[in-house]
């Protein structure tokens, strides 16, 4: 069975609205105040989709203390990557990119109320299954671009191996460094925005580098 934490929304409106209830409700389950038919028809065909538990939702102080912890270090790892350092080695981008987008997306899963454990059993390192049950719980992100790269990611400890002498080419999709930084900052401005995050000192993003 799965209890809803928030409806799904696609603007920053509706996103403050919903961190707004969110506040106001630390430790119970929320099912009984807010019902999502929309939500629990999608999150039932991730599960069947990729044939796991069931997810319960439900919002703790534990949760949303992990859930900022995550964000922050999703921000402080694209520090590097906001400053150009692997603007020459795509293989280095995208491994940094598969880290920032696995906490960014985890920061938004524990803000709702999924659990760490149940994260770390049935997402593990797969990007493009952490964006789904993301969207499927509200983050409302629906990017083309980073959906493929999220594809491309998958799962990112691949791209933190050395390629040696006869390894097949791995496919990056044709994501330029230069392309994939402003998708990240696009994610990392919207778990921010819905999930009320401040963002950590030092880590601000230059105006307009969020749009992908």
């Amino acid at each position: 069975m799965t209890s809803l934490g928030s409806a799904h929304s696609d603007s920053a409106t509706t996103g403050a609205s919903r961190r707004a209830v969110l506040q106001g409700l630390t430790i119970a389950p929320i099912a009984a105040l807010l019902t999502a038919p929309s939500m629990a028809n999608s999150l039932g065909i991730l599960h069947q989709r990729y044939e796991d538990e069931a997810v319960t939702l439900v919002r703790t102080r534990k949760g949303r203390s992990l859930s900022r912890d995550r964000y922050e270090s999703a921000e402080i790892a694209f520090t590097a990557m906001r400053k150009g350092f692997f603007a020459r080695d795509v293989r280095v981008t995208l491994h940094q990119a598969g880290t920032v987008t696995k906490l960014a997306l985890c920061a938004h899963l524990l803000d709702v109320g999924v659990a760490d454990a149940w994260a770390a059993a049935h997402i593990r390192q797969d990007i493009a299954k952490a964006l789904a049950y993301a969207n499927a719980t509200g983050l409302g992100h629906n990017c083309p671009d980073l959906a493929r790269l999220a594809v491309i990611l998958s799962p990112y400890w691949k791209w933190g191996y050395p390629h040696l002498i006869g390894d097949p080419p791995m496919d990056d999709g044709g994501f330029a460094p230069d392309r994939v930084r402003p998708l990240v900052a696009a994610l990392l401005a919207r778990v921010a925005d819905v999930t009320g995050h401040a963002r950590p000192m030092g880590c601000e993003h230059p105006q307009g580098e969020a749009r992908p």
